[in-house]
């Protein structure tokens, strides 16, 4: 894992993922991401023809590939499960920054 983890801040370091790269990392086929993206799930840091994604979205998709693969949930719906975690750990954020946790 501690290699992985490596891997993925030198490639981070570079400007980010690549399609490639995160469907690797994410154990998913890139034509999944593609259709994520298309259906408005995911937006990459920047357009086609080289997509790239931030850490950020590393955390995002395997989010949602584990609740679409562990709990059958559509993709709109991880997508929002997905969305109200990353809020409360946003929150959870602004809580410690303000000592209130």
């Amino acid at each position: 894992m501690q290699q992985t983890n490596t891997l993925i801040d030198a490639v981070l370091e570079d400007g980010g993922l690549t399609l490639k790269q995160l469907a690797t990392i994410c154990a998913v086929e890139p034509d999944w991401i593609v259709r994520h993206i298309q259906e408005g799930l995911l937006q990459p840091l920047s357009q086609q023809p080289e997509w790239r994604f931030s850490s950020a979205h590393l955390v995002r998709v395997r989010r949602i590939v584990i609740l679409e693969r562990n709990f059958e949930a559509l993709p709109e719906l991880a997508a929002l499960v997905a969305d109200m975690q990353e809020e409360i750990d946003d929150l959870r954020r602004r809580l410690h920054r303000a000592g209130l946790d």
